[in-house]
């Protein structure tokens, strides 16, 4: 069966394109509280998973011992824009723990904030490894490990322990044993390993609510709610939905968004966590379908969706300018 149509994009008055996917709205004993699609299928959640792989980074005391901000910590729940705030953090932070760009093992990519790639385009200067989108989570696998006095090179490595250690604190908010789930290689070099979406709703649920968890695991979900709503900005940057919502509502709703089509949401209030893919893997469908089920389930007030219109009916321009259609939720949820 086909997974429901959730976002139309139109050219004009016509739907030009129809962007199927799925959602799971999960409490945090993993009951479905709304679902639309098959939320049992396995997909790679990708960087919207950031914030519990980095959970490891506060439980083994590596933030307290090298006393690393809330902005550094959002940093290591981020997929970041590359503007000079985020490369100058992850600098002064890895320079604090006696590390530079070079130990970061990401890759380097021009940043996605238009004007600070052009402005490095003008100054003929290439992109290193800070200015990669998850240069700030590698910084907090960099810190753990430095922490813990294992072997730098090739933290990226399935049987590192920087690794393992996520494996494990993901599995367990999930409920699913990642070791014996398929994985490849995300973009940055780190493993991605392939999760239901009711799963991934679940472990998000927890870190809404973390009530249920050991102290630890629940003072480090704590902490990093904190920092994340403290920082919004640091989590993705200028224009970003992350950063839009998380300025908008606070703690009330923290989201994350992947690569191809994912997006991730933890919701205090509603005790409720939201995973969602778009089949053809468009951001900007997983934006919409993003904000269609927070619409759908009571989660932002009426002035942040004012505030979101843009992001909900997502206009799309040509080349010259001119408004040739829009994206919006389908009414076949």
């Amino acid at each position: 069966m086909s997974n429901p149509v959730l976002v139309h994009t139109y050219r004009g008055d016509l739907v030009e394109t129809r962007h199927r996917g799925a959602v799971a709205v999960c409490d945090p004993a993993g009951r479905i509280v709304e679902s639309w699609g098959d939320i049992d299928a396995l997909v790679y959640p990708r960087s919207a998973v950031k914030a519990l792989q980095a959970l490891p980074l506060v439980e083994s005391g590596a933030a307290d011992h090298f006393n690393l901000s809330q902005a550094e910590l959002a940093l290591a729940c981020s997929s970041h824009s590359g503007e000079v705030v985020h490369t100058d953090s992850v600098s002064q932070w890895l320079q604090r723990i006696g590390l530079d760009g070079d130990h970061l093992e990401c890759g380097a990519h021009m940043p996605y904030h238009k004007d600070t790639a052009d402005g490095m385009l003008r100054e003929q200067r290439n992109p290193c490894r800070i200015h990669n989108n998850c240069s700030g989570k590698h910084s907090g696998m960099l810190t753990t490990s430095q922490y813990l006095g294992e072997t730098l090179q090739g933290y990226i490595d399935r049987e590192h322990p920087a690794q393992q250690r996520w494996f494990d604190s993901l599995g367990q908010m999930a409920g699913v044993d990642l070791r014996a789930q398929p994985w490849s290689r995300d973009g940055c070099g780190i493993p991605v390993i392939a999760m239901p979406l009711r799963s991934i709703a679940t472990a998000f649920a927890r870190f809404a609510v973390p009530d249920d968890l050991a102290q630890p695991r629940a003072e480090a979900v704590d902490r990093l709610a904190a920092a994340i709503a403290a920082n919004p900005y640091m989590v993705a940057g200028s224009e970003r939905l992350c950063t839009k919502i998380m300025e908008l509502t606070g703690r009330r709703v923290m989201v994350k968004t992947g690569a191809d089509g994912v997006y991730t949401a933890a919701l205090p209030q509603l005790r409720l966590g939201i995973a969602l893919k778009i089949d053809d893997g468009l951001g900007e469908a997983a934006q919409v379908a993003l904000l269609e089920t927070l619409i759908r389930i009571g989660a932002l007030h009426e002035d942040e969706l004012e505030a979101l219109t843009h992001n909900s009916r997502m206009p799309i321009t040509n080349t010259i300018g001119i408004v040739t259609g829009h994206r919006q939720a389908s009414c076949s949820w």
